[in-house]
């Protein structure tokens, strides 16, 4: 035999014995963990309380690395092409199933360069209108909007933020027309709204409390399947008849696809851990956010799923590949 056969067979066989290596000494340095938006971002927010949390139970610290730019794409782009070798893991929100509904030229394919790991935690989100649309109900602003085509208008963070796209499939289902005011980020939408330059936006339910406690905006809908616990006067769409206009905002995390599977599954139970300490779960609380774990199977699929919905809705908002 030559002497590189009987090398390999030395190698398989000291593999089969000693049993997987890899997987016995990961991590054995920091892990990189890309977030593709700015720091204090609800994405943010979620990769770094959970990330920090398994940092500390693997002995390794996950270490941000915020790539605000692009609408979350440099993140993704620099994730997918990143060593398939564990030390580098992505968290992210519906902005990769979004984002290969509109752009053309994507560096990375959302379903091919990436190994689901987790899915995490969701964000839901709020209809508000400024306190001079004479509607208090999805009912009544659905009727108004039929009465006045073309002159409501909507704020979002952006063409293909998620806030965008619930009105876009507001609009599909009802057949109204509402016209678009982006801005550069929810923020400044949010803040439009309470100066009266738009009359609704869809917010995330955390950073509309104080808005809507305050006065300067009105709560219509939450957009989530049951009512939630820090607004339970507010009901859901389905509550109010509407049951297909639900937007939830997930967040999960990834790994450049080819990360050996027991990385893979190392790290889901690392997640799987934290979201169930006490301390944690009173933090995402506190932020607005709501555990939601799933296997890397359940995240899969979930990406899947929203990648189909999501071009559902581009197409029937005319939305073009740019």
């Amino acid at each position: 035999m030559s002497n590189a056969f009987v090398s390999l067979v030395s190698l398989v066989s000291a593999l089969l014995i000693c049993g997987t290596p890899l997987a016995q000494s990961y991590p054995s340095k920091p892990i990189r963990l890309i977030l593709p938006f700015a720091p204090g971002s609800p994405s943010d927010m979620v990769g770094r309380t959970v990330g920090q949390k398994m940092g500390a139970q693997m002995g390794q610290n996950l270490v941000p690395d915020n790539r605000a730019v692009s609408g979350g794409t440099l993140g993704l782009t620099l994730a997918a092409k990143s060593p398939p070798d564990g030390y580098t893991v992505l968290v992210t929100s519906p902005t990769i199933a979004i984002s290969p509904v509109l752009y053309a030229n994507l560096q990375y394919d959302s379903l091919k360069d990436f190994a689901p790991v987790a899915r995490l935690a969701s964000i839901e989100n709020v209809m508000l209108v400024h306190p001079s649309v004479p509607a208090k109900t999805l009912k009544e602003f659905i009727a108004l909007a039929r009465a006045n085509p073309g002159k409501l208008n909507y704020g979002s963070g952006g063409a293909g933020t998620t806030n965008h796209l619930a009105n876009e499939l507001l609009k599909s289902l009802q057949k109204i027309n509402l016209v678009h005011v982006p801005y550069k980020g929810a923020t400044l939408a949010a803040q439009a709204l309470m100066g009266g330059e738009v009359d609704e936006v869809i917010l995330a339910v955390a950073p509309a409390l104080s808005f809507i406690k305050s006065g300067r905006v009105r709560a219509v809908v939450v957009l989530s399947e049951k009512r939630v616990p820090t607004l339970p006067d507010v009901p859901t769409a389905a509550e109010s008849g509407f049951p297909g206009f639900q937007m939830s905002i997930w967040y999960g995390m990834f790994a450049p696809a080819g990360t050996p599977r027991e990385i893979i599954l190392h790290l889901y139970r690392e997640a799987e851990k934290a979201l169930k300490d006490p301390e944690l779960l009173q933090r995402m609380s506190n932020a607005g956010m709501d555990p939601w774990l799933g296997t890397p199977e359940e995240m899969a699929a979930l990406l899947r799923s929203e990648i189909t919905r999501f071009a559902k809705i581009a197409r029937s908002a005319g939305l073009k590949k740019e």
